[in-house]
């Protein structure tokens, strides 16, 4: 079972994530904004970081650097329904992470936070 942060502003969509990723076996720490997240990535030890791009307070990208700078190992992947034009000239943030695009399916998710999760490289 693998630890995962969610990080996403939109409570409908966070509870449907949260709960699908629970039924894929994994423990979910799900909160509704970059603050939160950076809290919670600061005294826990995730496996993986699912953030939303734009959030209020701080955004997925602020978030990711943050909370690898106290765990450099942690894998992320970032949500969005603006990949187009937020992750535009992001490369160095992204340092490697994956980008699942909205809308998108449930099973996606799992599938993608799988293959994250079982890549030989840190993300």
């Amino acid at each position: 079972m693998s630890r995962i942060l969610l990080a996403e502003d939109d409570t409908t969509l966070r509870v449907f994530l949260a709960k699908a990723l629970e039924r894929a076996g994994h423990d979910v720490f799900s909160v509704g904004d970059g603050l939160e997240a950076l809290a919670a990535a600061k005294t826990v030890q995730f496996d993986l970081l699912v953030a939303d791009v734009v959030m209020p307070s701080l955004d997925g990208f602020q978030l990711a650097a943050r909370a690898r700078s106290a765990h450099p190992d942690l894998k992320v992947m970032f949500i969005t329904g603006f990949a187009a034009v937020s992750l535009r000239g992001r490369d160095a943030e992204l340092a490697g992470a994956r980008v699942l695009s909205k809308p998108f399916h449930l099973r996606e998710l799992v599938d993608r936070v799988h293959e994250v999760l079982h890549a030989r490289t840190a993300l």
